[in-house]
This record gives C-alpha cells, structure tokens and sequence, in this order.
C-alpha cells in the first residue's frame, strides 16, 4: 500500500516526517510532501491536530501485555509520514477542526493503515519495514499477523466512540481493502490485467484515504457536499500516489520511490508499465524485445533486468503510464471543485500538481 511520499532524510522532524525547514528552496513544513499551506494559522492547525495524533497513537497501542505494545508501537516508532492523518486534518479544514472527535479519527484511519502493513509483510515474505526489521522478521509471522489484529480491534474500538456512522465506515473501509488483498492475491483471472490491477489499488490504497478526507470533514461538522467532495477527492489522490509510486520504480534513477529502482521488475511485480508493455501490439524490436523480456516474470538475471529497464524507460508503455496518472491527479482536482476556494484546498490542489510533476 502507499506510504505517501518518501522525504530526505535531512529533511525529516516532526509528527508527519515532512521537515520543518524554511529555506531559499524551501516550500515549508509540507513542502516535501508537495503540500503548499500557504495560511499560517491552517499550517499551525493542521500540525496542531498532527501533533495530537502523534500522542493518541502512541497510548492507543499499549497494552497489558509488554510484547503486545512492543510489537505494536514497533512500525509506529520506525517513521512514516502520517499521510493519512495528514488527509484528516485537511479535510477538518472545511468544518471545524477543534471539533474534539477530528484527532481520534485521524487515529482510527492510520491504526487501520498500519495494521495492513503487518499483514501485508507476512503476506509478501518482507525483511524491511521503513528501514527497520520487518515485525513478521523479528517475531514471527503469528505474531505479526496477531498484531495486526490487534490494531484493527484498536481502531474499532476507537470508530464505536465516534458513534454508528464511524464504525460503518470503518468496516466497510476493511471490507474494501480484504477485497483488494484477495483480488491481489488471486490474480485477474478472467479481468482484463489492467482493469484488474486498477481495481486492487482502488480497493487496497484509494479506499483507506477517501474514508481519511471523508472522516476529516464528518468529524469536523463540514456539509454533507463538501464531504463527498472530499470523499472523492481521496479515492483518486489515493489511485495517483500509488501509480506514480509505480512509475518511479522505473523512471527514478535516485530511489525517488522508496525503493532501488527496478525492484518491482527484479520481483516480478505487474505494475502498470509493465502491464501496458504486455498488452501493447507495438511490433518495432524495442517493444517486441521488451514483450518478450518480461513475459518471462521475474528479472533477478542483472543484464535482463538492465535490458529491460532501459526499453521500459524509453517506451510507449512508460508514457501511457504517466498520462494515467496525470488523468487521475485531474479527476482528484476536478472532485474539489463543489470546497470553498480557501488554503486548504489550494493545498489539496498543489497535492494533484505535486503527484502530475514528479513522475514527468
């Protein structure tokens, strides 16, 4: 699942690992998430509330049971940018965001993302978690998947002090990212592999961040238009961050993504460069090459993995790719269209410009 935004490590303070730094080429505290809160008492609030979560989160996993807190606050103290969170606390801005249920709601959102990272490291065999031991590494995989467990009960526990409406979010919210976990697990099947894949980030990323924009507003009091606006908004920023995240494995030469670049071709992992490269009917010899390269699954030979990324930079595939994602970095503007025109959405906007931009 997404991890937001990967920022310099230089760079790194605070509650969301943004940076609080103002310097000549400097954008601010959110800069590195391309976030531009040009509003000082927005920019404070925001904080406010993101410094609030930060506290919540760490008593919201302790438990009676030392290993359990261990266990449970080990990926909560290795990073993240509280991206989620983030989302609650921008969406807030459009009701009140003092309102006293907008923190515990942000909790709710970035317990749930966290305990799917748990599962998901048991499901993919990972080592590493944002640069630490992966928990299914250094407990067990039981242990890790009953942590994840543990933070889902968390999380709703904490839904059925917001009331009905947040516990039925937050189910259907779950329900939403097991569906993509298993349509990820089984494969298309039958689907067309493209629509497929667009469908598991729909239901792993874009779900759990249209329900963060969501609770932002319904928790801050916004108008019921203004919180579908915002609902909307979420779900595709959500599918543009993952699928930008995909386009940087290939196209970064830095790590931009998080990761060495070409990790997911060394893996073997179709993601959507590579799944508009298989289904081109290009018949000139880089495409046809490149058909060819990947159609064998897995790249862990050096030189073919090298071939590969070469082509794949250079490709239609890579370009179709990027226009996906600026197509949905426009539909996420376009859903904004119904929010006053205030700094908060101009920094939900400058978000759609930031994700266009960076895979380029």
């Amino acid at each position: 699942m997404v991890e937001g935004v990967v920022i310099p490590a230089g760079e790194r303070s605070g509650v969301t690992g943004s940076g609080g730094r103002r310097g000549p080429d400097s954008t601010g505290q959110f800069g590195a998430l391309g976030l531009h809160l040009a509003d000082p008492r927005v920019e404070a609030s925001v904080l406010g509330l993101l410094e609030q979560v930060e506290n919540e989160l760490r008593s919201s996993v302790a438990s009676a049971d030392p290993l359990v807190t261990e266990a449970a606050r080990h990926l909560l103290e290795a990073g993240g940018k509280r991206f989620r969170p983030l989302l609650v606390a921008l969406g807030a801005q459009f009701g009140d965001p003092a309102d006293a249920r907008v923190v515990p709601a942000a909790v709710v959102m970035e317990l749930t993302h966290l305990a799917t990272l748990y599962h998901d490291d048991v499901m993919d065999e990972a080592a590493v978690r944002r640069g630490a031991p992966s928990a299914n590494s250094r407990w067990t995989n039981s242990v890790a998947i009953l942590v994840g467990d543990y933070l889902f009960a968390r999380a709703a526990d904490l839904s059925a002090e917001l009331g009905p409406e947040a516990v039925r979010l937050q189910a259907r919210t779950f329900a939403r990212l097991v569906h993509g976990q298993i349509a990820e697990t089984v494969g298309p099947r039958d689907a067309d592999p493209v629509a497929h894949y667009l469908h598991v980030i729909a239901e792993k990323t874009g779900s759990l961040i249209a329900t963060s924009t969501r609770f932002g507003g319904l928790f801050a009091g916004a108008s019921a238009e203004h919180t579908e606006a915002l609902a909307g908004y979420g779900e595709t920023i959500g599918m543009a961050f993952q699928l930008s995240d995909d386009l940087l494995d290939i196209a970064s030469e830095s790590g931009q993504s998080g990761k060495t670049p070409g990790t997911d071709l060394r893996e073997g992992v179709p993601t959507l460069p590579v799944l508009y490269a298989l289904a081109s009917d290009d018949s000139d010899a880089a495409s046809v090459r490149l058909r060819e390269i990947l159609a064998t699954g897995a790249l862990v030979d050096d030189a073919l993995h090298a071939e590969a990324l070469g082509l794949l930079r250079e490709s239609p595939a890579l370009k179709r790719a990027r226009e996906t994602v600026r197509g949905y970095a426009e539909d996420a503007r376009a859903r904004l269209a119904p929010l006053p025109a205030n700094p908060a959405r101009h920094a939900l906007e400058s978000l759609c410009d930031y994700i266009a931009d960076r895979t380029s």
